[in-house]
């Protein structure tokens, strides 16, 4: 029987981190000094959490020369996101650890962000500032953003990408399931959207749920927690520094000057490896 390792046909085997930010969870792969290995193909087989390691988003570490490192996200469908704050802050970490710093920069989509570990351990990402404006978030056709024409009266903001935000009175009785897809895939949203459902506790506390844009339903989301908190000021319910609990843990945005920083803690969970075969299967 031929041996399927040493064929060479087979791609190498690749190796892999496995994180989550506040039970929103990730598989990394580190790219740096050689070419990029995340396909959709292999993105999407990795995101089945029965066949392959099940993810909400990937991330891939890449080089940069105008930063400490790039990041590419996908989502567990195989399509690819343009932000992803847990994820950033997870590989952020991973890779302050790698450096020897407890501050540094690297470019995503949605641009130069900054980095830092904050003393107690949580790690910080500047997500840049938001986007408002109809065409950039993006929307199908022009309108009000801050209350939209959909039965609800949401709020749309862009963090990188777009999401759509939904203030009520109790958001642990929404059933995400049922609204998510539909609202993903609404005609207003070109390139669909994540959806939030958020619950005013305080001036400086929220509640909030999400259906994440080729995902699904998640326990956190990074950027769906800045969208929130930035639309729930616009919305005059909370000032600009909030505590936000997600089902998977607790994060905290300030929209600051400088832009949108959020802080939340990290895991890095397990390191593992692809093997030779699985990759020759996709």
């Amino acid at each position: 029987m031929e041996n399927v390792a040493n064929s060479p046909k087979t791609p190498s085997a690749i190796a892999f981190m496995k994180m989550h930010g506040a039970g929103n969870d990730f598989v990394i792969i580190d790219s740096r000094g050689r070419d990029a290995v995340v396909t959709a193909k292999l993105a999407q087989a990795l995101g089945d959490r029965h066949r392959g390691t099940g993810f909400d988003q990937l991330a891939e570490i890449r080089d940069s020369q105008t930063a400490d490192f790039a990041l590419d996200f996908w989502n567990s469908d195989g399509s690819r996101a343009e932000a992803c704050g847990n994820a950033t802050r997870c590989v952020a970490n991973y890779m302050m650890h790698d450096l020897g710093r407890d501050a540094l920069t690297l470019i995503t989509k949605r641009g130069l962000l900054r980095a830092a570990r904050q003393t107690d351990g949580r790690v910080s990402v500047n997500m840049g500032h938001p986007q408002l404006d109809w065409s950039e978030i993006p929307l199908s056709h022009a309108t009000d953003t801050l209350h939209l024409p959909l039965a609800g009266d949401p709020t749309a903001v862009g963090i990188g990408n777009p999401h759509c935000v939904f203030f009520v009175a109790d958001a642990d009785s929404i059933d995400l399931a049922a609204l998510g897809p539909g609202l993903e895939h609404h005609p207003l949203f070109p390139q669909r959207t994540n959806v939030e459902w958020a619950q005013l506790i305080a001036p400086d506390h929220l509640r909030m749920r999400v259906w994440e844009r080729g995902a699904g339903i998640t326990l956190a989301c990074g950027s769906g927690t800045c969208a929130t908190v930035v639309a729930a000021h616009l919305r005059g319910l909370t000032g600009r520094a909030v505590t936000v609990e997600a089902d998977g843990g607790t994060l905290h945005v300030d929209w600051r000057d400088d832009g949108v920083w959020l802080t939340g803690p990290t895991a890095h969970i397990f390191d593992g490896t692809l093997t030779p075969a699985f990759l020759a299967a996709l």
